[in-house]
């Protein structure tokens, strides 16, 4: 009952604080944060449901850290799994494997050090759940159609389910309705883009009989190109994917075989076709075809991702191949870098000068993960290492060491030093270590925190004294002092500021430092 009572809330709204168009992975990891923040938010979206396929499959450590930190990272790992090994194919016989993605053991600063395998489309469910636990919900079957943005506000025209028309008024809108978004159009943001391979592929989601559930499948000299079966967790499915229009297959075979010129048939036949045209299955193999895609490759980004009080976010602002897994996970930095900005300007009065640093910092990072997508790509085809992926594609090494929010002020610092605009790392608190204070010297919630994440978690700035003094701090601002142990050796000695995002702000050795810097995010 309350669920439908919030999704008629959401149909019938006329102002909120801030519209999030597309409740694609970016709108819904938007709308949880700021729902959780206290801050009012409408999320619509134009189909009628979620997204039912599994495309953006891989969430990458540093997404991780964000769904833990969001509360739903337990399920997250609950529902999917570690890559399995690749399996290589070739006349009905099993190849060699090896791993896509490195193996590693979770570390004290990096909890989550692997990829995570979950179909996208069951993401999006365990958004939409934490959505709806926080008091938010979904307008779906409801677009976009035009803007018009003033000084103080935007006035967002929306089409719903039965064809209805409403104005709907907001303090900001949040573009996150993908590639074609209507509202990077609607503002007259260019965006430049270039594809990054000239021939097509063919993705779906198929039910498939003689195979094991254990590895990835490929065969990579199937005729026209590689094509492979991943088993999806949460699923009896498996996520097919085809390359077509290679030399190898010049049509002789048949539809399917992807010769020179042959477009992917995304039908539930044409899915069949490939599969048996490409491998030793048969097409009585192959069940269902829950849901199939065509496309090319293709990269792109946008001049700028603010207009006024318009910002673009995920694929509405950068668009990347599916090589590296980066396109779903870069997308939810997004969110996560502009909520807790949104966030401190409309729930704690920080200057609007802050929305600013959200294209400073999210821009650059954009264009150096859509260089890696695109070269991951272009590296080949699908053979042992071809494909591999490491340390640049987990995000775990991205920051914003040059963004306006940045303040480094320890001088003579180890080349090898833990830096201002670097990722907070986690660790155990196994040092000597004071309670939680806020200013009042009150303890907070966390005093029983067993790791530094669980002290970050939450909307909250926090300062960490570590091997230093904890001095006053402002309401709202969680600190906490710890001497020696893992952290010390992580962090070094100093004063940092820990911003809701789990970046490092503000690194000195100098209280007198910061109220002035936590002042900028409306602290005083």
């Amino acid at each position: 009952m309350a669920h439908a009572q919030n999704r008629n809330r959401a149909q019938d709204r006329s102002a909120t604080e801030v519209l999030i168009v597309g409740a694609g992975p970016t709108g819904l990891t938007l709308a949880c944060d700021l729902a959780r923040r206290g801050v009012s938010a409408l999320l619509v979206e134009q189909a009628p449901a979620l997204f039912p396929g599994s495309r953006g499959k891989g969430l990458q450590p540093r997404t991780q850290e964000v769904f833990e930190d969001l509360g739903l990272l337990d399920a997250v790992h609950a529902a999917g799994r570690p890559y399995p090994r690749m399996v290589s194919w070739e006349n009905g016989e099993r190849q060699g494997e090896w791993d896509l993605v490195g193996r590693a053991e979770p570390e004290p600063t990096v909890p989550y050090p692997a990829v995570w395998m979950l179909p996208q489309w069951r993401t999006q469910e365990l958004l939409h759940d934490r959505l709806r636990e926080l008091g938010g919900e979904v307008a779906f079957g409801t677009a976009l159609s035009g803007l018009d943005q003033h000084p103080d506000r935007v006035e967002a025209r929306l089409t719903g389910p039965d064809g209805t028309g409403r104005t709907v008024t907001a303090r900001y809108l949040v573009a996150a309705d993908g590639g074609r978004s209507t509202a990077r159009r609607a503002v007259g943001i260019p965006m430049a883009g270039e594809q990054v391979d000239p021939r097509p592929a063919l993705v779906a989601d198929v039910e498939i009989d003689g195979l094991d559930r254990e590895n990835w499948h490929c065969w990579p000299k199937g005729p026209g190109g590689a094509l492979l079966l991943c088993p999806l967790p949460s699923t009896t499915a498996f996520q097919l994917f085809a390359q077509f229009g290679e030399e190898g297959g010049s049509g002789e075979g048949g539809p399917g075989d992807g010769g020179p010129g042959e477009e992917p048939d995304a039908s539930a036949e044409g899915v069949r076709r490939t599969i048996a045209a490409r491998t030793h299955l048969p097409e009585s193999a192959v069940g269902a075809v829950h849901w199939a895609s065509a496309f090319r490759p293709r990269a792109a980004l946008a001049e700028r991702f603010r207009e006024g009080r318009v910002f673009l976010a995920g694929d509405a602002a950068h668009i990347h191949s599916p090589a590296g897994g980066q396109g779903l996970n870069t997308s939810v930095q997004d969110a996560y870098n502009l909520g807790w900005k949104l966030g401190q300007v409309l729930r704690h009065g920080a200057d609007e000068s802050l929305l600013d640093s959200y294209e400073q910092e999210r821009l650059p990072i954009a264009a150096d993960v859509l260089e890696i997508s695109t070269r991951l790509h272009r590296a080949g085809g699908v053979r042992a290492g071809a494909l591999r992926r490491g340390p640049r594609t987990e995000q775990l090494g991205l920051g914003y060491e040059d963004g306006p929010l940045t303040v480094e002020l320890r001088p003579g610092l180890p080349e090898e030093a833990l830096r201002a605009g670097e990722r907070a790392p986690d660790a155990p608190l196994d040092g000597a270590s004071a309670n939680d204070a806020s200013a009042d010297d009150t303890p907070l919630d966390g005093a029983g925190a067993r790791r530094l994440f669980e002290l970050f978690r939450g909307p909250h700035v926090t300062v960490l004294a570590v091997g230093h003094p904890l001095p006053p701090l402002p309401a709202g601002v969680r600190g906490h002092r710890v001497d020696g142990g893992v952290a010390e050796q992580a962090y070094g000695r100093g004063l940092f500021v820990v911003r809701p995002d789990g970046y490092l702000g503000l690194a000195t050795h100098d209280p007198a430092d910061l109220p002035g810097y936590l002042e900028r995010f409306g602290l005083r």
